[in-house]
């Protein structure tokens, strides 16, 4: 597998700050946090609702 280097990450994160503004940053990452943090709650949400996801789990 193939990983970025250190220069590879740097220009992505300089392409977003520049279309994005560093005063818009702080939101986008409280936005991307909230985000992920409702998927895990939904997909908890649905172990618990669905029974059947919960025994094959256990089997």
């Amino acid at each position: 597998m193939h990983f970025p280097f250190p220069w590879q990450i740097a220009l992505v994160l300089l392409v977003i700050l520049v279309i994005f503004g560093a005063s818009r940053l702080p939101e986008l990452g409280k936005s991307l946090g909230e985000g992920i943090r409702n998927f895990k709650k939904g997909l908890s949400e649905e172990e618990e609702e669905n029974p059947k996801l919960n025994k094959k789990e256990d089997e």
